[in-house]
């Protein structure tokens, strides 16, 4: 790849520091200051976010089956499926919008990026998802542990996809220019 917007610059092939995080906790440690707290309590929230349309729905097949003398409850194979569907559309289109976080983590005050300091899109905030309920499935607690050791309080899904979750309200310096033409 080179350098497509004219700049004159060198591009990233022969910039050794282009490599480098948008964010540094040694620059900018107010980015990191209490977030794994914060998305544990995220998360809480994100649970009962989640819940709520699945509850609404294990009621409504209820009662549809109790008015159709048991037939309308062979519609409760479907929870599954749609639960796991309903949360991957949940958290694609709440981290790949325009704020960067989920409804839990607007309320903590934090919010994802990317490596480079970038906005998620669709797809990462899928895999994330995705990511994050295998790894805690299957290394519990060590996924929480890696949290703990590194400076950017990244857990083990996060490294993998280049994802950091910083504190919104600190005015952080974006890397990214969407100049355009």
């Amino acid at each position: 790849m080179s350098d497509t917007r004219n700049t004159g610059g060198t591009t990233w092939r022969n910039n050794p520091s282009a490599g480098s995080s948008a964010y540094d906790p040694w620059t900018q440690p107010e980015l990191f200051r209490g977030v794994l707290t914060k998305r544990f309590f995220a998360f809480l929230i994100d649970l009962l976010v989640l819940s709520i349309p699945i509850i609404l729905a294990i009621i409504f097949i209820t009662l549809f089956g109790i008015v159709t003398l048991g037939l309308g409850w062979f519609l409760f194979w479907l929870v599954s499926p749609f639960s796991v569907i309903w949360a991957l559309i949940y958290y694609g289109m709440s981290l790949g919008g325009p704020h960067g976080a989920t409804v839990g983590m607007r309320a903590m005050d934090i919010q994802m990026r990317t490596w480079s300091g970038e906005r998620p899109y669709f797809l990462l905030g899928v895999v994330h998802a995705v990511l994050y309920w295998v790894s805690v499935s299957v290394l519990t607690p060590l996924v929480l542990v890696v949290g703990l050791l590194n400076d950017r309080r990244r857990m083990l899904h996060d490294i993998v996809l280049g994802a950091v979750i910083i504190n919104s309200n600190v005015q952080a310096p974006t890397l990214v220019q969407t100049n355009r033409v």
